[in-house]
């Protein structure tokens, strides 16, 4: 190894690598991500030999880059790696699970190796036990003990513990945007009171938008990890044990009084004698969670690929996706006012112009669904993530389980994509956890050993719907129930099961009968329906007792542009999102009736359905005073469904959303805004807050 790394330096010398390190990063990143796929589908009875020839591919790529840019560690880990593979392909060897675990957990120490010669810094990993574990199968040996378990554990130092258990841990968290939302982990410690405790070492006093504290806890890292992220992104969550070394500045809260600041503490740079390996660097935090791809578009490029898109890429950056939306979006508002102003002139007279005003809406439309398609990835990559996190926990839970997936090719926003990941990675724990019985259990009630959750996407007119199904033990509703009232819910047994089974997104609602470091504290699914219900998504949950559960998750295609049928209240118009809408009719006489004395409700089709007036709502002024609304508009949003009273239905058009929050303030019931065609800003309305509004 020494030799190829000394030639390979030689051949580079007067070579300024440095430019491609990004194209590498991700190249190994898609590989590595390649690799657990295909690690994870192998079968161990009859493994076939093009996986085994891929997955030989995926590490001598990684292994013949890293020597070219002298990554010395990264190269010798997939060495050792290959020559294991080679001699699987080769027939030499019987495949064998601790391989595969062994397999798995060299590929979580190259994405932290790679993740740290990116930048993020950290202690060197020490990769010495899992080479002699590879070594020792290469000579047909077996392991001493199982190795497989979290990587990223064995692979930073140890922790200090207490006693009775406890740890002392270093968070830092940042970069962010508004330091400030860092102060939610604050109160997240204050609501669970067994977490442990926090403090702050800044003093609040964030630096370069980073915030740190001292947490003493007993939880683990990835439990640690599961709840901060519902407040802040994990790729800004770094967990390191609490050392004396450390603070951003001299004085810091928390720092050693006679740290003093020296020429070797300055910064180093990005390279030294080898690239990412600084010559002088205390041990600094390390990423707790699983590694993760090192470069954002490492997963989608990979996930492509899988999917059987061989053909040529481009990588483009996403500011430059964002940008060019951004364009086409005024675009369409340019063509709306042109469009607008046409229909005053006489065809007849100006027949080429209104011929080319039709051609440009038509080519407009075409060209926003073209630039639309560019952020639009499929859900493959959101899917790959879960079977590796499945196997994992369902051998720490003792239990066989089973993913099936259908739907992979369904593609979402890319956008949606991020922000979806958390809330589906907790409904499929929950699934794993609370749903799947174990081998023991399933056999004593007749079902087969092994566990199966099923995630399946499917296109369902402008929505996209995820559902998350196990055959598990399903929801109790007694339990439930019994459960609302012991915290003091009005549960009363008149609800029906579909109120019965929202009850568990209630906060701090939990049906575990004792908290582990999986699940129980009764942090999640009130915040997984509230991070949907921000996307302008619902979840529906359907569960049959003894036979298992399904969570049906519904999202908008994209959050930039939408369908909606605009509305006209007095002098005011109104966009209603087209996916919400499901009728509209004229109010006749005797159709509206009052209950309670303020209260208004409409009969359709033997269903009564709140009434609610848009231009009370809004206060909209009117000047024709003598003028009655009267043509409804049904709406349905979060399971319910309202009328609005409108004065006339404009029509049904595109339009770019703009939000409205970051450019005004939040506005009740107003989802965001739009530039109409003839330049007069409409309001989107938020159909969840008014079917909420009715229902206070």
């Amino acid at each position: 190894m020494g030799d190829m790394s000394s030639e390979s330096a030689h051949l580079n010398a007067g070579i300024d690598l440095s430019q491609f390190y990004q194209v590498f990063f991700e190249e190994a990143g898609e590989n590595l991500e390649n690799m657990e796929q295909l690690l994870l589908e192998l079968d161990i009875e009859a493994a076939d030999d093009e996986e085994l020839n891929a997955i030989f591919r995926c590490a001598h790529s990684i292994k013949g880059g890293a020597a070219t840019f002298g990554f010395a560690d990264v190269a010798e880990l997939t060495h050792q790696m290959e020559t294991l593979l080679d001699k699987l392909r080769r027939h030499e060897l019987a495949l064998a699970s601790e391989m595969i675990d062994v397999l798995l957990a060299a590929g979580d120490a190259l994405k932290a190796q790679l993740a740290r010669h990116q930048g993020s810094g950290g202690a060197e990993i020490d990769t010495t036990e899992l080479l002699f574990n590879i070594r020792a199968l290469v000579e047909g040996e077996s392991l001493p003990a199982p190795s497989a378990p979290a990587t990223a554990a064995a692979a930073q130092p140890a922790v200090a513990e207490k006693h009775d258990g406890r740890r002392e841990l270093e968070l830092t968290v940042g970069p962010l945007d508004n330091p400030k939302q860092a102060d939610n982990l604050l109160d997240l410690f204050k609501e669970i009171t067994d977490l442990g405790t926090i403090e702050a070492l800044d003093a609040g006093q964030p630096a370069d938008g980073m915030r740190r504290f001292r947490v003493s806890t007993t939880s683990s890292d990835s439990d640690l990890l599961d709840l901060f992220t519902f407040h802040v992104s994990r790729e800004q969550v770094k967990l390191a044990p609490l050392t004396a070394g450390y603070g951003f500045h001299y004085g810091a809260p928390g720092a050693p009084a006679d740290t003093q600041p020296t020429e070797d503490d300055l910064g180093y740079g990005f390279f030294e004698d080898a690239p990412g390996a600084p010559a002088k660097a205390e041990a600094a935090p390390v990423v707790v969670e699983a590694p993760k791809p090192v470069a954002k578009a490492a997963a989608p490029k990979a996930d492509a690929k899988a999917a059987g898109l061989e053909s040529s890429t481009l990588r483009v950056s996403v500011e430059k996706v964002d940008q060019l939306i951004n364009l086409v979006g005024e675009l369409v508002i340019t063509q709306a006012m042109l469009a607008q102003n046409g229909k005053a002139i006489d065809t007849g007279l100006y027949q080429q112009l209104a011929s080319g005003l039709a051609d440009l809406e038509r080519n407009t439309r075409d060209l926003q669904e073209a630039v639309m398609s560019i952020r639009m990835i499929p859900m493959s990559i959101v899917f790959n993530r879960f079977p590796r996190m499945l196997r994992d926990l369902a051998a720490k839970l003792g239990k066989k389980v089973e993913m099936v997936t259908q739907g992979e090719a369904t593609e979402l926003d890319k956008g949606l994509v991020e922000k979806i990941t958390d809330p589906l990675t907790h409904l499929v724990r929950n699934s794993c956890d609370h749903g799947i019985e174990t081998p023991a259990d399933r056999l004593a009630k007749g079902k087969p050993e092994t566990g199966t959750i099923s995630l399946i996407a499917s296109h369902q007119g402008g929505s996209i719907v995820i559902e998350v199904r196990d055959d598990g033990r399903g929801l109790n509703r007694q339990k439930l129930l019994t459960k609302a009232r012991e915290r003091g819910l009005h549960a009363p047994d008149s609800l029906t099961d579909a109120e019965v089974w929202n009850l568990i997104f209630e906060p701090g609602f939990s049906t575990a009968d004792q908290v582990t470091d999986v699940s129980g504290r009764g942090v999640g699914m009130d915040v997984v329906k509230k991070n949907i219900t921000s996307l302008g998504g619902t979840v529906e949950i359907d569960s049959a007792d003894g036979y298992g559960m399904s969570v049906r998750v519904r999202l908008p295609l994209t959050l930039a542009i939408m369908d909606g049928m605009s509305v006209g209240v007095g002098e005011e118009c109104y966009i209603l999102p087209l996916n919400s809408v499901v009728e509209s009719f004229q109010v006749q006489d005797g159709m509206i009736k009052t209950i309670g004395g303020s209260g208004r409700v409409v009969e359709v089709r033997d269903e009564y359905m709140p009434v609610i007036d848009l231009e009370k709502v809004f206060d909209v002024p009117r000047f024709d005073f003598e003028h009655v609304s009267n043509i409804m508009v049904v709406v349905e949003a979060e399971g319910g469904r309202v009328a609005l009273l409108v004065d006339e239905l404009l029509g049904q058009q595109q339009v770019v959303v703009k939000n409205l929050e970051s450019n005004y303030r939040r506005v009740t019931d107003v989802s965001g805004a739009t530039i109409m065609g003839d330049g007069r800003v409409a309001l989107i309305l938020d159909i969840g807050s008014l079917v909420r509004r009715s229902r206070h």
